[in-house]
């Protein structure tokens, strides 16, 4: 995993490291309920669990503001969750619940926030690429200092549609970061086996665009790189690109049985490299925090993800009249 780390990591107070943990540790617990639910069949269909990569989303989203936008695949729960997406309405989607985002009609990969900015998770791969240099398209038409993040994986990397739209945005000077989740699997083919080129952000060189890789597994990190881009879209010079190299513990969905690599480099990464516990050591090495302190907010994100699983459960399923409901007539 070779990784181009930036010059420098940024100070952050108690607080932000606090909530960068909090954060986190929210999307893990509840990516764990929601693979709990899709075992005991209350979720159907697919499900693509983000556990291992909350550093990406939880990094970036520290470095956007209130009007930027993003939109990413179909692995988007950690990511709803971090722009601020209440977790019980993400829960009753996955269900296919009234109360769900969607109002229980679109699953995961069809769910929307015009309040927090979210543009859905995307079930063709690479189609959410065009449709975020779209998004920033308007934000330059309009004359604002937004962003968009848009976000894909090392296997959508090799995607025609995504050189197309690279070319459009460096032509126009698009305010979009395009944030590659290089989760080193794509579907279950290691990226050693179905890419030629090791270093994916590289490829912009082509159209003349600026970008760099980052140690997606540390947050901090991932801060740092995010506000370097941030500023380079915001002062007008075009799009930028983040390989963020992360690494995800469970198969591609639920269905994966992961027999493409081994189990002790799975264990290897949790032990050596986890996002979660990389902060924990932070906050206990700098006494920021005491272990008593840490098991309160797990005890507290539990309540919250345990609350959100009861909220979907107890949430009806749509009316049959809401076929006719939210549709180009």
């Amino acid at each position: 995993m070779a990784t181009k780390k930036p010059e420098a990591k940024p100070n952050v107070s108690r607080d932000d490291l606090l909530k960068y943990y909090r954060d986190m540790l929210l999307i893990r617990r509840f990516e764990e309920k929601a693979g709990q639910l899709y075992g005991m069949g209350l979720i159907g269909g697919f499900c693509h669990l983000y556990i291992g990569q909350e550093a990406v989303v939880v990094g970036l989203e520290a470095a956007a503001k209130d009007g930027d936008k993003r939109l990413t695949s179909y692995r988007d729960h950690g990511h709803m969750l971090a722009c601020g997406m209440d977790a019980k309405g993400v829960m009753a989607e996955l269900t296919g619940r009234i109360g769900g985002y969607s109002k229980g009609k679109g699953g995961s990969m069809h769910m929307f926030s015009k309040e927090k900015h979210f543009y859905g998770g995307h079930g063709i791969v690479g189609a959410q690429v065009p449709l975020g240099a779209g998004l920033a398209f308007a934000d330059k038409y309009n004359g604002n200092d937004n962003v968009t993040f848009t976000y894909f994986g090392d296997g959508a990397a090799n995607q025609g549609q995504v050189y197309e739209t690279y070319n459009m945005a460096q032509l126009w000077d698009l305010p979009v970061i395009f944030v590659i989740e290089n989760n080193q699997y794509a579907m279950g083919t290691s990226v050693k086996r179905s890419t030629k080129s090791p270093s994916l952000w590289e490829r912009g060189a082509a159209y003349g665009i600026k970008g760099e890789a980052v140690d997606g597994m540390d947050v901090l990190a991932v801060k740092a790189a995010g506000e370097k881009a941030v500023a380079h879209c915001r002062a007008g010079l075009g799009p930028y690109i983040l390989e963020v190299n992360t690494y995800r513990y469970r198969g591609h969905s639920m269905s994966d049985p992961a027999k493409y690599r081994s189990r002790d480099e799975v264990e290897k990464m949790k032990s050596e490299r986890d996002p979660i516990e990389n902060v924990r050591e932070l906050l206990l090495q700098g006494g920021h925090a005491t272990d008593d302190d840490l098991k309160a907010i797990d005890k507290e994100i539990k309540a919250i993800v345990n609350e959100s699983a009861e909220f979907a459960k107890e949430s009806p399923e749509p009316d049959l009249s809401e076929l006719w409901t939210d549709i180009y007539a």
